[in-house]
């Protein structure tokens, strides 16, 4: 590649990246014109893709109109000894009927963002099957006990005395081992996992390869603005949703949120997002702005004309006196960081009691932004404005300020 076409390749890449190690490695593998092996993985934890998945599943891509070979790593032999990143205690490991049945629907979802002529999908069971006792032996012979307390969440249990169990230090080590069997050139994953990705490129070193180029990406939040996109924590927006159903949740996240997931969502020009920028700061509505957001992604996982009647019936629903103008707007003071629905439900006259609001809900009668509610235990989290509805006519719009504030 010239000068020119490298430089321009790295814009791309840099783009929603967090870190890459090593840059110039990076570049010097561009240079060098060769098609890459870019390696992502994934443990099939739970069935469905949510938007948090694809700020990876977008960087692949991106290498993919680079012209290189990108590589959909479905963990099912890590997904059995159970991912320990980021967890206080010892994950629960998955099934082989769980995984298996989890993995099914990966490839159909990942074809929405990924070309199927660029991309090798694979399962780290075809050579860890492979490798016997001795084998995994003599790989846990390569790293010390010592380097895996050096892992952030390891050390905080180890000076907690909680337990650590022995097969939680394979993790890192079969990711990393996975690099080795792939040869991989680059690899990607969230910010989370730079240990894991870190040793991948020890391990290949160790075995007398090229150490892969790691590349950290976001970790995206949901809905809430506040913590990780999770389907436990109900901030998510699922690529299988409905076309209304994603639309309205992407137009029910904040004006300031808006710009975070265009940059990592949208595959919009970034000078064409500045402009968005510009244009609401000079008055433009960001709900407008967002429109444009909401009616990408909607296209991207449905269609365009999905998108269209989204839109529409967005605006119908919205905008055309579906919703009265007159909503009374309230402050509900919460003790803590958040508020239970039930509560909130009460504080705003909405029910009479918590436990009529539970019932409200579980009669699936209440919605937020627009979204029906089946989750009793949602907690509104502090700091933000929510529309509350209950039934078809009842309607308060809430402010969560934390006590004190």
């Amino acid at each position: 590649m010239s000068k020119t076409e490298v430089t321009e390749a790295l814009e791309l890449i840099r783009r929603g990246s967090e870190e890459i190690l090593v840059e110039e490695e990076l570049r010097e593998r561009l240079k060098e014109g060769k098609t890459l092996r870019v390696k992502a993985g994934f443990d099939p934890t739970a069935p469905d893709l949510h938007l948090g998945h694809t700020v990876l599943l977008n960087k692949l891509r991106q290498f993919q109109e680079l012209g290189h070979e990108c590589i959909f790593l479905i963990g099912d032999f890590t997904g059995m000894i159970g991912d320990p990143t980021g967890k206080n205690i010892t994950r629960q490991p998955l099934t082989r009927d769980e995984v298996i049945e989890n993995a099914r629907t990966y490839e159909q979802q990942i074809f929405k963002i990924l070309d199927p002529e660029q991309t090798l999908v694979m399962f780290n069971s075809s050579w860890m099957n492979d490798l016997d006792a001795a084998g995994m032996i003599q790989l846990a012979a390569r790293y010390t006990v010592a380097r895996m307390l050096e892992r952030d969440d390891f050390s905080k249990r180890h000076q907690a005395g909680q337990p650590i169990a022995i097969h939680e230090f394979l993790y890192p080590l079969v990711q990393g081992y996975d690099s080795v069997a792939l040869k991989a050139d680059v690899e990607l994953g969230g910010t989370d996992q730079k240990f894991n990705l870190l040793v991948g490129r020890e391990l290949q070193r160790d075995y007398g390869q090229r150490p892969q180029v790691i590349l950290t990406v976001p970790i995206l939040e949901g809905l809430d603005g506040v913590q990780k996109m999770s389907k436990s924590l109900n901030n998510y927006v699922g690529i299988t949703d409905a076309p209304d159903d994603m639309f309205g949740k992407l137009m029910s996240i904040s004006d300031e949120l808006m710009w975070r997931y265009f940059e990592l969502l949208s595959f919009r020009p970034m000078a064409e997002i500045e402009r968005y920028r510009k244009d609401v700061a000079e008055g433009a509505n960001p709900r407008d702005i967002k429109f444009r957001l909401a009616g990408e992604i909607v296209a991207r996982f449905h269609s365009e004309g999905d998108a269209t009647r989204a839109r529409e019936a967005f605006i119908a629903r919205f905008q055309k006196g579906a919703i009265p103008e007159d909503i009374e707007e309230k402050r509900l003071v919460s003790e803590g960081g958040a508020m239970p629905i039930s509560l909130a439900l009460k504080a705003a006259g909405l029910s009479a009691s918590t436990s009529e609001a539970r019932r409200n809900i579980r009669g699936g009668g209440v919605r937020v932004d627009g979204q029906r509610i089946e989750d009793e235990t949602l907690e509104l989290q502090a700091g933000n404005t929510y529309l509350l509805q209950k039934g078809k006519r009842h309607f308060a719009r809430v402010t969560i300020v934390q006590a004190g504030n």
